[in-house]
């Protein structure tokens, strides 16, 4: 019941992360905004989203997890709302950017994290796997309808109701999610022995400033952020604001793009859950590698494959390439978890806003530079080739084996 729950306040901030996309060629449109001013806002809400992650892990160690999922939650709604009233640029940069970018930052793979640090002793991988494929899961539910709402009834009606299904989803939270099995008097899943709750951890900021000092005085640690900076930048950041725009470059209507985007959401689901499984059985340094790898030739692939129609190559590249998009999540966890000890949520949690950062770049840069060339292809190709160098990266990850 709790990774369910879990599952639903992610898969809820899913949704919000995919909307930008959507949003940039309604925008252009409507209001004669640059497709740049316009991904500014996305690129905002995914460094936030980065950089929210590990304070959102130490905050959640001192004043419970279902406060702050509560809180983010209504963050969000409020952020959709007010984006729903705005008529200038910096409107949508400080109600999408900031307002969503924080409150979906405390809705992340760290909070996953923590759940299945606290809640689970065996099956972590796969929880874990599960956990993170629900932001993608948010997706598949959402971005078919929202792609819809947006070509029938403009785009303020689906930003409305994405505000009101958080504010639903946050009342489900307060009700039924639970800090620690403690809280219920369980033991985690898979333990022997029950586990008291810790106590609370005081000055949260000042504990996940000091576990990233601690860290970036270690190798793996920049192998880690190194690996996922690429990571963001070769998936949501590119995907989730330049997807669209770069299918209607190509003569795709939205609603076809979007069902592809949906498709790559399944997939991703789908590799996320065998990822988490793998990882529970093989070193996660080569599983990295192959990911990365599969990557880089999937996004080399994508300037031949776009079509004004959906075909049998669009459809292989969506399979293949939404395989391995959250793949990375469980080795990367994992590999937190064995050279950080306790600090491994927060560690990751930084190397999680590496992640945003890139993809906030991504997203920006993608964006200019279409605009630069009047091509996204130089952007798939630059993206491939740093997938090749992270997969080489991982390979020289130092980890101690589990015991």
């Amino acid at each position: 019941m709790i990774a369910v729950v879990a599952g639903a306040a992610i898969v809820t901030a899913g949704a919000f992360t995919t909307v930008p996309g959507l949003l940039v060629t309604p925008l252009h449109e409507n209001y004669a905004w640059d497709r740049g001013q316009i991904a500014l806002a996305a690129s905002v809400n995914m460094i936030l989203f980065g950089l929210t992650a590990p304070f959102a892990a130490a905050l959640m160690d001192r004043v419970g997890i279902r406060r702050v999922v509560v809180g983010a939650l209504m963050l969000v709604s409020a952020g959709a709302l007010l984006t729903s009233f705005m008529s200038q640029p910096w409107q949508l940069v400080a109600y999408w950017g900031v307002l969503i970018g924080l409150g979906s930052g405390c809705l992340t793979m760290t909070f996953a994290a923590s759940i299945t640090a606290d809640w689970f002793d065996k099956r972590r991988g796969l929880v874990t796997g599960a956990l993170s494929s629900s932001s993608h899961l948010g997706q598949l539910i959402f971005l078919p309808l929202l792609a819809w709402s947006v070509d029938r009834f403009d785009w303020r009606p689906p930003v409305v109701t994405l505000a009101f299904v958080a504010l639903a989803v946050a009342a489900l939270v307060f009700l039924l999610l639970r800090d620690h099995p403690a809280d219920v008097g369980a033991k985690p899943y898979g333990a022997t022995e029950f586990v008291p709750k810790p106590a609370r951890v005081p000055g949260a900021a000042r504990r996940t400033i000091a576990v990233l000092v601690s860290a970036l005085r270690t190798g793996p640690f920049w192998l880690l952020a190194g690996m996922f900076v690429i990571c963001g930048a070769s998936t949501n950041g590119i995907m989730w604001s330049n997807w669209a725009p770069a299918a209607h470059d190509h003569g795709m209507a939205v609603t076809a793009a979007a069902s592809m985007l949906s498709l790559i959401g399944i997939f991703s689901a789908l590799g996320a859950i065998f990822s988490g499984w793998l990882t529970d059985r093989f070193d996660p340094r080569r599983l990295l590698t192959v990911y990365f790898a599969i990557r880089a030739l999937t996004l080399l692939a994508l300037p031949l494959v776009f079509s004004s129609t959906v075909t049998v190559l669009m459809i292989a590249f969506v399979v293949v390439y939404g395989l391995v998009d959250v793949a990375t999540v469980p080795p990367v966890i994992e590999l937190s978890r064995r050279v950080y000890g306790e600090d491994g949520p927060i560690v990751f949690g930084w190397a999680n806003s590496a992640h945003q950062l890139g993809a906030g770049a991504a997203a920006f840069l993608g964006a200019t530079a279409r605009d630069m060339f009047g091509t996204y292809d130089v952007v798939w190709t630059a993206l491939s080739v740093a997938c090749v160098v992270a997969a080489l990266m991982a390979l020289v990850v130092r980890a101690p084996r589990p015991a």
